[in-house]
C-alpha cells in the first residue's frame, strides 16, 4: 500500500513537470514574453530634439527584454509632447518633454506600464 501512494506521488510530480516545459516551450518563459512578438511601436510625430525643452532620466526597475523597452516607450510616447527612449542594459529611460513634469507624473506613467520608478533626475 505504501508503494502505491509513492508512485501515485511521483506521477503527478513527473506530470506537473512535463506539462510545465510544454507550456514553456509553447508559449515562452520570459518576464513579459519576449518570445511573443513585439507591441506595435508608438511613433512620435515630433522628432525634432530642439522641440523638446526638458530632459530626464529615468531608473526603471522590471524592463528586462525588448518587449519590456517598448511598453515603456509606448506608455511615454502616447502622450503629448513626450518623448521617450530605452537603454535596456542600463534599465535607463531618456525623456524629453516640451512641459515640466514631477515625479509623480513620471511614476504613474511607469507605473500604469507595470514597472517601478526608481528615480528620476534632470538633465
Amino acid at each position: 500500500m505504501g508503494n502505491i501512494v509513492i508512485y501515485i506521488i511521483l506521477a503527478i510530480v513527473i506530470g506537473g513537470a512535463i506539462w510545465g516545459t510544454v507550456r514553456r516551450i509553447r508559449h515562452g518563459s520570459s518576464c513579459c514574453g519576449e518570445h511573443d512578438p513585439a507591441p506595435k511601436k508608438v511613433k512620435v510625430s515630433d522628432t525634432n530634439k530642439s522641440h523638446y525643452y526638458y530632459i530626464y532620466e529615468l531608473s526603471v526597475d522590471g524592463m528586462h527584454c525588448a518587449n519590456c523597452a517598448r511598453r515603456i516607450e509606448n506608455a511615454f510616447n502616447r502622450n503629448d509632447g513626450l518623448w521617450a527612449r530605452t537603454d535596456i542594459s542600463q534599465k535607463r529611460v531618456e525623456l524629453r518633454s516640451k512641459r515640466e513634469l514631477s515625479e509623480d507624473q513620471c511614476r504613474s506613467i511607469v507605473t500604469e506600464a507595470g514597472y517601478t520608478l526608481i528615480n528620476m533626475r534632470r538633465l
